[in-house]
């Protein structure tokens, strides 16, 4: 008998304002696969289906551990609800952006979008191996990861893999995982492994530090520099004022909030994006960067590609000509 199928519960929780899919697919989180009508994935080690209809979150709950582990009804309710800032007061975030073309539009598109709460070494080791690689690439090392540390689970007609502890990737080999496509990479994420599952660095401790002390101790870790501290501090501590810039998030800044500097630094681009974008910066660069590359897929532009990316200029339909404080 399949005893995820035995234990799996469905529930419905009321979702004002909040979009399943736009917030799954932002490219904050890359282990939820499309099934059926919704979703099926991992809210830590406990395996969750969903579908977003009408206001009304779906959602079909397993076991967290091949049994009956109490996950259920008030608990697993509470699990979910926690886990996608069901909680966080959308309408004031989205009301505290800046009044500019670029950002309105990306505030339009990204209707119901929310920065979710993720477990903080999955989000950790996933931006890790982000370096330099697409949305979908990463995607596809996560599953190898899942699929071969991790430990299977079943909702319904689902199997699921959790993502592998950081003592479990401790004890891997470089061999293993770099069969995992993570390349260059690997030797970061076992160094960070190590490092966790020995207690030298420890993650949920972190939680009480300011941010400037949280960003230096991720900026200390293996594999970890301003742009993954960044995402690790907005998408597992829920330091809503973090600012990540990628390449991507750099461009995008380039091109329509200082249209006609062709020089700019780095630093010059952080201090702008703390000021600018206040303290919901975090959640202002996810709808910003979600917008550019919805727009960029539907005009077969790669997210990646430097040259696209300067191609693409004309197909954007929002370039800010606004004087911006300097």
């Amino acid at each position: 008998m399949d005893v995820g199928r035995l234990f799996a519960y469905c529930m419905e929780i009321s979702t004002p304002d909040f979009d399943l899919a736009m917030t799954l697919d932002s490219g904050q989180v890359f282990h939820w696969e499309r099934a059926g009508n919704g979703f099926a994935g991992t809210i830590g080690d406990l395996p969750v289906y969903m579908e977003g209809r009408s206001n009304i979150l779906r959602a079909q709950v397993g076991s967290a551990a091949g049994r009956y582990s109490g996950n259920r009804g008030q608990d697993a309710h509470a699990t979910i609800t926690h886990y996608l800032a069901l909680d966080h007061p959308l309408a004031k975030i989205c009301r505290s952006f800046p009044d500019d073309p670029v950002m309105n539009a990306a505030r339009q598109f990204c209707r119901g979008l929310r920065i979710i709460r993720q477990p903080k070494w999955e989000c950790l080791a996933t931006f890790i191996c982000s370096s330099m690689k697409q949305v979908a690439h990463i995607r596809q090392i996560s599953l190898a990861l899942r699929r071969r540390f991790g430990d299977q689970r079943t909702v319904g007609q689902h199997v699921i893999y959790t993502f592998p502890l950081a003592e479990r990737i401790a004890r891997a080999s470089e061999i293993d995982l770099r069969e995992c496509g993570l390349g260059y990479r690997v030797k970061y994420l076992l160094a960070t492994a190590r490092l966790i599952s020995s207690d030298k660095a420890g993650l949920e401790a972190w939680s009480a530090l300011s941010d400037t002390d949280l960003r230096q101790k991720l900026c200390a870790l293996p594999g970890v520099g301003a742009k993954v501290a960044n995402c690790v501090m907005l998408f597992a501590y829920e330091r809503l004022r973090a600012f990540p810039i990628d390449v991507w998030i750099e461009r995008v800044l380039k091109q329509h909030y200082f249209p006609r500097k062709k020089r700019i630094t780095a630093q010059r681009l952080r201090e702008f994006s703390e000021t600018y974008f206040g303290e919901h910066g975090g959640y202002a660069q996810q709808y910003l960067f979600h917008h550019a590359r919805m727009t960029l897929r539907k005009s077969g532009v790669s997210r990646d590609s430097s040259t696209s990316l300067r191609c693409a200029r004309n197909d954007m339909n929002v370039h800010a000509q606004i004087a911006l404080r300097r």
